[in-house]
């Protein structure tokens, strides 16, 4: 399982993205508190392959004392969305730092219809699979809360909570009817156990051998 990278360890010069063309891509799609960053560190584990997490990736960057990381803070302590722009580049960077992957599992991500149709025209293809989360949204905002209490992560807040998984709702319909129309789309029911929920995602990505 590789480790998450906010900047590239390749020069610029040398990435491409169409070098990610030949890798297995899975997009991981589920409201904040669905389980999707624990299951897809667990996959990650199991198959080589390299958990990149969106969610991750923005808060270390909003602790950046740079003013990409404090506009990306204030977006975020909004419950509101990073813009495309920055999101795919953040994407794009750490996937192309991590050559020996077996395949990449991104969690969170795309956001917003914007951010697959991009992230198409830029790597050249769609994603092998998108796995959706479905989770009651009393269930999700009991888990973040209490992360939240453990973590203590500021944008954990319930108030704020609920304005992302609103924004969520909001603009995921269009996502999926984008995937489904492409026959992309696996859904998990993710209020089960934990390791009945990992044995769907595993059968999932099994498939697809």
């Amino acid at each position: 399982m590789c480790q998450l990278h906010t900047q590239a360890s390749l020069p610029s010069s040398s990435r491409s993205p169409d070098l990610l063309k030949s890798y297995r891509i899975i997009f991981v799609m589920g409201g904040p508190g669905c389980g999707k960053g624990t299951q897809c560190e667990n996959m990650a584990a199991k198959y080589g392959f390299c958990h990149v997490g969106l969610g991750e990736l923005l808060r270390e960057e909003a602790n950046q004392a740079t003013v990409r990381g404090q506009l990306i803070r204030d977006i975020m302590l909004k419950g509101l969305l990073v813009p495309t722009g920055v999101i795919l580049d953040m994407v794009s960077d750490n996937m192309l730092s991590r050559p020996e992957s077996k395949g990449f599992l991104i969690d969170g991500f795309p956001r917003e219809l914007s951010q697959a149709k991009e992230f198409e025209r830029i790597v050249g293809r769609s994603p092998n699979i998108v796995i959706v989360f479905d989770c009651s949204t009393e269930t999700m905002i009991h888990r973040v809360l209490l992360r939240g209490q453990e973590e203590h992560r500021e944008d954990d807040a319930e108030d704020i909570v609920r304005q992302r998984l609103e924004t969520h709702y909001t603009l995921c319909e269009p996502i999926l009817a984008f995937y489904q129309q492409k026959n992309l789309l696996r859904n998990i029911l993710a209020e089960d156990a934990a390791e009945n929920i990992f044995a769907k995602c595993c059968s999932v990505i099994d498939s697809l051998q």
